[in-house]
């Protein structure tokens, strides 16, 4: 749909007639200067001022100046989107021990971090008409993305991710309260927290029992995900087979308190060994919350300004320059030399 957006404007359009109609009437201050070869000067110069071609020139320059002040503008068709009313915090554990190389991603050991990396980028490219957000933990917990619908954001940012940057440590519980902040903060019908780790509270001023009831205070649903392989091999000297043992790499991990968090605020506990069990976790938490399809539309906007702007402005070119051509053209044919003597000078 065509419309302008300031259509008050085309009242200015009868400004000139009527500027020109009043300086008609008004009475000269002093006497006009006659010269008596004004009239070839006007014919060399391009034309008299009330030369039909400069008017209409005139004319047309000024319509498509006010066509372009009042903002001519172009609706396209409703396009739908999907939309929810769920604001969805993602927390991710980034302390030493997820270094720990117990994962398989292509067949080849890899660190837990890159797994998770990877299992829960597909997850948030999911959610469609979410809003997303991501915590990041170590011995403190930072928000590295607020809430928002750019999933492709916190995508990347989830992927820049670091180990250590923040702290060796791992509070769980200074986690859920800063997501219990910034949830809280903004209005929503359903408010959800995923919490990934591999260990332990072993850092942080709060508990990870309180922040569970603080988040259930404020109706947020948590959802606790235990990752790491319950065995691995550990090299021996040199990293040959000679020494090696094998170990749990697991053994911090606690359990029972991430299954008491779920509890307190009705989510649900989840332990993955390995990727696979990881994204089969996040494929389930896709069914527990999923992406609401409401029906929620909008018409995109394109401006029109620039075309009348840029027609005018290519007239206004075209009337400047006629006169300087017809001009240029008249003095080359009147200062052209006489062929006399069949054009040798004597």
């Amino acid at each position: 749909m065509f419309e302008f957006a300031w259509p008050w404007v085309f009242l200015l359009a009868p400004l000139p007639l009527l500027a020109r109609l009043l300086l008609a009437q008004a009475k000269p201050l002093s006497s006009a200067l006659k010269v008596p070869f004004y009239s070839e000067l006007s014919q060399r110069g391009g034309g008299e001022q009330n030369n039909p071609i400069n008017l209409l020139l005139l004319t047309l320059i000024w319509l498509l100046l006010i066509c372009a002040a009042a903002r001519p503008r172009w609706y396209g068709e409703p396009i739908s989107q999907a939309s929810s009313a769920r604001d969805l915090l993602v927390a991710v554990d980034i302390s030493g021990s997820m270094e720990t190389p117990d994962m398989l991603l292509g067949g080849r050991p890899a660190m837990r971090i890159n797994a998770v990396k990877q299992v829960v980028g597909d997850f948030v490219e999911r959610r469609q008409g979410d809003r997303l957000g991501l915590v990041l933990f170590g011995t403190r917990a930072y928000l590295q993305a607020p809430l928002t619908y750019d999933r492709e954001t916190v995508g990347t940012l989830l992927r820049e991710a670091q180990i250590g940057f923040a702290g060796q440590g791992t509070a769980i519980g200074d986690a859920i309260g800063l997501s219990v902040k910034r949830l809280t903060q903004r209005p929503a019908e359903q408010r959800v927290l995923i919490l990934l780790t591999d260990g332990a509270n072993t850092a942080g001023e709060v508990s990870p029992l309180k922040a569970a009831e603080l988040a259930q205070q404020a109706g947020i649903t948590v959802y606790t995900i235990g990752v790491g392989a319950e065995e691995m091999v550990q090299p021996g000297l040199l990293g040959s087979r000679y020494g090696s043992r094998r170990i749990n790499p697991s053994r911090d991990l606690d359990s029972k308190t991430l299954q008491a968090i779920a509890d307190t605020t009705g989510g649900r506990y989840f332990r993955a060994h390995n990727p696979q069990e990881l994204a089969e976790i996040y494929s389930e938490l896709d069914e527990l919350e999923p992406v609401e399809q409401e029906a929620e539309s909008y018409r995109p906007l394109k401006s029109l300004f620039v075309w009348p702007l840029g027609l005018a402005l290519l007239l206004a070119a075209v009337w400047a320059l006629t006169p300087l051509c017809i001009n240029f053209r008249y003095h080359s044919t009147t200062n052209k030399p006489s062929a006399t003597n069949g054009g040798r000078a004597q």
